[in-house]
């Protein structure tokens, strides 16, 4: 972390403990994700979940393509206090909450076809176009904890290859996977080889692929070159445009949390 930003901070005059965030390193970290747009012609998303300081999206709106949700209230913070492409996925959606959702986001990713089905006319009808896609569970993920792996056995995130028919998929443009947490390119590597070898014949007739999030592109050791061969693998050989939708990577190593010492106790060391 570049702690020398924080010297010019005045960190006494601070009420503590609190967070800080440092704008200059904010925006070295969106600054990369713009030339990895720049380089590729993905587009890269701020997953709102992971940050949601609105009052610092002026300083990173130029460098990325849009924010992504997890439910209407996302939806509406990103619509209102970011613009640009607005995404959402959720479990399942409340008619209520849907209705709304309509007004405000470009893409609506499903989790089950029962969900789509169900809200298929909802989108058909609306009056802003709007592109849906469904989140598929490729059976495969390297996430270590099993309480943040989304392919666990009896995991309910994602439709897998078996419980889908074949015109489950009419009226869809897009497929999202989010399989990674706070993992390099090299694990996207052999996710994207298990979803190609479980929907390769479903890929070419979609229009978009969303890769989800967990990448932690702005880390100092991540492998940027294998992220970038990745995309563009989806790109050549389905014809998809490429969503990527980090959220800590937008603000890995940005900030600091001051405090001070009110006591120290001694016990033995």
């Amino acid at each position: 972390m570049d702690f020398e930003s924080l010297f010019d901070i005045p960190i006494d005059d601070l009420h503590t403990p609190c967070y800080l965030t440092d704008a200059r390193l904010l925006q070295k970290n969106t600054a990369l994700l713009k030339q990895i747009q720049q380089r590729t012609g993905c587009k890269i998303l701020l997953a709102q979940k992971a940050f949601s300081m609105f009052s610092a999206y002026p300083l990173i709106r130029d460098d990325l393509a849009g924010t992504t949700a997890s439910g209407l209230f996302e939806a509406k913070l990103g619509r209102e206090h970011f613009g640009k492409e607005v995404h959402v996925f959720s479990p399942a959606y409340t008619q209520e909450d849907f209705t709304q959702l309509l007004e405000l986001c470009d893409h609506i990713v499903f989790n089950s076809f029962g969900q789509w089905k169900k809200y298929r006319q909802q989108v058909q009808d609306a009056t802003r176009n709007i592109s849906c896609g469904i989140r598929i569970n490729p059976g495969y993920a390297e996430v270590e904890t099993d309480l943040y792996n989304p392919c666990i056995s009896g995991s309910r995130m994602g439709v897998p290859l078996e419980q889908m028919e074949d015109d489950d998929f009419a009226g869809l443009d897009g497929i999202h996977f989010h399989t990674m947490c706070e993992q390099n390119s090299d694990d996207l590597k052999t996710t994207l080889q298990a979803v190609e070898e479980k929907f390769g014949d479903i890929l070419p007739e979609m229009k978009w692929i969303n890769m989800g999030g967990g990448h932690h592109i702005t880390r100092p050791d991540y492998d940027l070159g294998t992220l970038e061969d990745c995309i563009r693998h989806a790109q050549q050989s389905w014809g998809v445009n490429v969503y990527l939708e980090p959220g800590e990577a937008v603000a890995l190593n940005a900030g600091y949390l001051a405090s001070r010492v009110l006591d120290v106790v001694e016990n033995g060391g």
